[in-house]
């Protein structure tokens, strides 16, 4: 029997499945506790269906499969007491429903496997955006209905081909409800995103970095340090919380530090701050950095100090102001050697000009639409993303979004008709904003979004890549290009039906794609 086995992200090794250790630092044992954890999803699921599900049920199912995320958590004792959790709601509800045993998944038969793994790895990526809408208190009963629907048809032993590939597909429709669902949850909250210039450089004196997506906690934070003389500093994924109004006012929420999450054992080393895990995207804690390191809400790490549910930060802040910061301002930049980037152009703001860009195209200034966005990641072959945006004609618009953007956010591709080459829409979940601005477009060009002179090129690492590839194809969207690898739990045969319905394929060069996309 294998110690472990995790195919879920983009960086599994040998392309095949981690079977020993994870490519991502998580244990064997660890990988054992979050297979437990969804067989007991599983089990909660056939419960609710012979019974009702409830508040309390629907929380936890989301805050479960959002935990075994990659780069969430790593800390064993606290997966236990979630299974622990679970196990209980499941016997009030049930005391005969079963929990499923995840080496049955993995052993199945390889297609059956892959579909269902599509479905598993889908329904992580759309539980921890229903996790963050639901900490603003908004939810969507059919996005959490689907939830035990799902993870029953996964512990289904009679499940046929042909019902798991429509459930696929029911996946990425359901993401996109919940996306929209979130995505009203962050605007009614924070105010539509608008245009913004963030900078890279540190200020000298004490500072916190915080880094993950979770905007509430980044909100709690900065009503803690008001007058505190700390300043705040997004990483990563909570770049584009700086385009928020209601952000965006507390004048401590200075820029951005460093680049993209795989970076980070490099960027934290010796850094005079502490540094706040709000979600995804913690990756083995280094000594050099090991006693700045705060986690709250699904993140742990073990011997970590964890922030509960009363989310008082007074332990971050005094961190922060012991530590000092830095002497003197530190100027930091991009990977390419930009000292600022753009953020906030959601489709609140781009359909806001979309009269701009319509006529833009129509004169033949703008002839083409990339998006290029996506999770990043450590693996070699990612600089392609950056070659690619910096091949791009001058005469195109790059849409953005997620950490992918780092590899290129920094540069200065200039402008058309007043509008930035570069427009960086968000987060991972922004993809409604591409999403919706693709179906203006299609609209006011009166084609489909498959006519439009708009090309995805997508990168991917983890679950949330995952779903929203399964928005896309569930919307019918053909010909994206998808990389650095293809995913390792896709079958020859599934990939085949992919590629025959959907002609997605993986990328090659950037000359080569560019020249087949503008073709």
């Amino acid at each position: 029997m294998k110690d472990m086995f995790c195919f879920q992200c983009e960086q599994t090794a040998k392309g095949t499945g981690c079977e020993v250790k994870g490519v991502c630092g998580k244990t064997a044992s660890t990988a054992v506790w979050q297979d437990k954890l969804v067989g007991a999803c599983i089990g909660l699921a056939r419960a609710v269906q012979k019974t009702k599900a409830t508040e309390a049920t629907d929380s936890c199912i989301k805050k479960a499969l959002f935990t075994t995320v990659t780069n969430v958590n790593f800390d064993d004792e606290s997966i236990k007491i979630m299974v622990d959790c679970v196990e209980k709601m499941k016997a009030e509800l049930d005391p005969t429903a079963e929990n499923y045993d995840m080496a049955k998944l993995w052993d199945d038969n390889e297609d059956i496997r892959s579909l269902k793994t599509l479905i598993l790895l889908g329904i992580k990526g759309v539980a921890s955006y229903a996790h963050h809408a639901e900490i603003l208190g908004y939810k969507d009963p059919v996005v959490d209905a689907f939830f035990y629907k799902a993870l029953a048809a996964i512990g289904t032993d009679t499940a046929e081909m042909g019902e798991l590939l429509t459930l696929v597909l029911e996946t990425g429709t359901v993401n996109l409800a919940c996306m929209a669902l979130l995505d009203k949850a962050n605007t009614e909250t924070y105010g539509t995103p608008v245009p913004t210039e963030v900078t890279l450089t540190i200020e000298k004196g004490p500072f916190i970095i915080i880094t993950g997506h979770d905007l509430h906690d980044l909100k709690l934070l900065l009503e803690q340090t008001k007058d505190q003389g700390i300043n705040i500093y997004t990483h990563g994924e909570m770049l584009p919380a700086h385009a928020y109004p209601e952000l965006k006012k507390y004048p401590q929420l200075k820029g951005n530090f460093g680049t993209a999450w795989q970076n980070q054992q490099k960027e934290f080393a010796d850094v005079p701050a502490p540094i706040l895990y709000t979600t995804n995207c913690i990756m083995p804690v280094k000594d050099s950095y090991a006693d700045r390191v705060f986690t709250t809400d699904v993140v742990q790490y073990p011997s970590m100090i964890h922030i509960g549910k009363d989310k008082d930060f007074t332990p971050v802040i005094e961190k922060a102001l012991a530590l000092g910061g830095y002497a003197q301002d530190k100027e930091m930049t991009g990977i390419n050697g930009g000292k600022k980037v753009m953020t906030g152009f959601g489709h609140g703001t781009v359909l806001g000009v979309a009269d701009k860009v319509i006529d833009a195209v129509k004169a033949g200034d703008i002839k083409h639409f990339f998006l290029v966005g996506g999770c990043d990641g450590a693996k070699t072959g990612r600089n392609y993303y950056t070659e690619f945006v910096q091949q791009t004609p001058k005469d195109s618009i790059i849409l953005t979004l997620a950490c992918g953007k780092y590899r290129f956010n920094d540069l200065d591709l200039g402008t058309i008709g007043g509008l930035p080459r570069i427009m960086d829409m968000g987060q991972c979940n922004d993809a409604y904003s591409a999403i919706q601005v693709a179906i203006a477009l299609a609209g006011a060009f009166e084609c489909d979004i498959n006519e439009l002179p708009l090309s995805m090129v997508l990168s991917w690492y983890e679950q949330k890549a995952v779903c929203i590839l399964l928005t896309l194809l569930s919307l019918g969207i053909k010909n994206i290009l998808l990389g650095p690898s293809l995913p390792a739990f896709i079958s020859p045969n599934v990939l085949n039906v992919l590629v025959e319905n959907y002609n997605i394929g993986p990328i090659s060069t950037p000359e080569a794609d560019l020249a087949k996309l503008l073709s």
